[in-house]
């Protein structure tokens, strides 16, 4: 009985958006908060998404959280070795900022010596990514996974 009550609010709902008259996009959407092109690029075509084999004696994994925004972070770097690191794949459960920084982080910190990566300041991804002042935490959280990752690894 539920699911027949169900279906039929579908219909209604359907029936009623297909007679509603059509309002421009811009009219139906919040005002739009406008990042700058590179955080849309990492946003929509991240770099280095993924896992590598936690298992491999190579590989270390960093877990970084915020709990004051929600965003979550996992990087795994391959180091080779020589200490350089020769892959990097990210994880990020947050806002388009939080998974540009660490799209970039990955794509900078890769074919770098462990001591190079970090040198890497949150300063320097968010000025890449023209982050403004309010989302200077996520490139952070990108950077503060690299020391945690190395510590594993070592």
């Amino acid at each position: 009985m539920a699911a027949a009550g169900a279906g039929r609010l579908r219909r209604v709902a359907s029936a009623l958006l297909l007679r509603s008259p059509r309002l421009p996009a811009r009219e139906l959407s919040a005002p739009a908060r406008l990042y700058h092109k590179k955080v849309v690029d990492h946003y929509e075509n991240p770099r280095n998404v993924g896992s590598l084999d936690k298992t491999s004696k190579n590989v270390g994994t960093g877990l970084v959280g915020a709990p004051a925004c929600g965003d979550v972070m996992k990087l795994q770097i391959q180091v080779d070795e020589k200490g350089k690191i020769v892959d990097a794949r990210f994880k990020t459960f947050g806002c388009g900022s939080a998974i540009a920084s660490s799209s970039l982080a990955t794509e900078w910190v890769k074919g770098k010596t462990v001591e190079e990566a970090l040198t890497i300041k949150n300063t320097d991804i968010a000025k890449e990514l023209c982050l403004p002042p309010v989302k200077l935490h996520c490139s952070s959280k990108s950077l503060l996974s690299i020391p945690v990752s190395w510590d594993i690894w070592q």
